[in-house]
């Protein structure tokens, strides 16, 4: 049973919860029952604000020109209504207009935007770009900020500086949030996650917001950061932090591999509030669609990392009150015998 239909099956307990003293006999109008999974369909699709993070691998015109590949990535970020891009190497400025063009056709409930940071890296030959993809009914930038990486004794510490975005969010419990996004250097993880903790020092004082979110391919796994040093990394060492994503997952689309190399770490309390319990997680792509372990790695050999916010719905009322109302409003449209109590 698909998680949708289990939504549709615990409606209608959820509505009997209310009141348990008078079960409900159905005599079913399929058009008034068809009305209603509808609407609770509408409702499931928007009951969560998801964020996700993936590289991409290598992202330019050999991939973009590729349908297969384009078909899957499409279905991947079409999921996700703010999605960072990583890895993207889109030096003719093709791949990331293209993919644009493909999504708005694809998915036509939303219209999707971009901002993308400068090509960075420390050698001209090889550079990449974050690129954040965010559905523009849901989401809009309120400020952006290429961090210079010049802090006093320590210069120079990305091989990729974060390109951090102001998120507004309306529709989520936490209305706005920033995402700092890192793509680290393998030979280089154990410094890069620690300089990260320098990065949201800046962003506090400079947006004076609490509610941040640390994403990205953190290489933060087998052997690129041994454990002994995570100690000294201050994003582990402050408990003001959460990892939502530990160690155990395994962000690696290759079944000879189980690395967590993928994270996503939030801070301040009403943003913690704000996240779906156990929404975190790797997205498999491959199991999801159903491709071979060779057909994924055409994509990435990494999954994308996920995680939900709340969303608040009318007078404050979060999803499952709305599905109550729903069920509240369309069970008269049914052939309903309520029970003697």
């Amino acid at each position: 049973m698909n998680e949708r239909i289990k939504i549709q099956c615990r409606i209608f307990r959820v509505a009997h919860l209310h009141c348990p003293a008078m079960p409900l006999a159905i005599n079913t109008n399929p058009a008034a029952l068809y009305g209603i999974l509808v609407l609770v369909n509408v409702v499931y699709l928007h009951e969560a604000f998801r964020i996700c993070a993936f590289n991409v691998k290598s992202f330019g015109d050999s991939k973009s020109s590729d349908e297969s590949v384009m078909s899957t990535l499409i279905r991947i970020v079409s999921r996700c209504d703010v999605c960072l891009l990583q890895e993207v190497r889109d030096t003719k400025r093709r791949a990331i207009p293209s993919l644009l063009d493909a999504l708005n056709r694809f998915d036509r409930r939303h219209q999707y935007d971009y901002v993308a940071s400068e090509r960075l890296g420390r050698k001209q030959a090889y550079q990449e770009q974050y690129v954040f993809v965010y559905r523009t009914d849901s989401v809009s930038v309120r400020d952006r900020f290429q961090y210079p990486d010049t802090t006093p004794g320590d210069s120079d510490a990305f091989a990729r500086e974060p390109f951090v975005v102001w998120l507004r969010a309306p529709s989520t419990v936490a209305k706005e949030f920033v995402l700092i996004p890192q793509h680290t250097s393998p030979s280089n993880a154990t410094k890069e996650i620690d300089a990260l903790y320098d990065v949201f020092v800046e962003i506090k004082r400079r947006w004076r917001i609490e509610n941040v979110m640390l994403l990205g391919d953190f290489n933060a796994d087998c052997g690129f950061v041994a454990k002994k040093n995570w100690k000294n990394v201050r994003l582990c060492a402050d408990t003001s932090f959460l990892w939502l994503i530990g160690d155990a997952e395994d962000t690696t689309v290759k079944e000879s591999t189980h690395c967590a190399y993928d994270r996503i770490v939030v801070h301040g309390e009403s943003f913690k509030r704000a996240i779906v319990s156990d929404s975190a997680r790797a997205f498999n792509f491959a199991k999801e669609f159903l491709l071979s372990e060779e057909q994924a790695l055409l994509v990435s050999d990494h999954y994308p990392v996920e995680v939900e916010l709340k969303t608040a719905g009318a007078a404050g009322a979060t999803v499952p009150h709305l599905l109550l109302i729903t069920v509240t409003l369309l069970i008269s449209q049914l052939d309903v015998i309520p029970t003697v109590c």
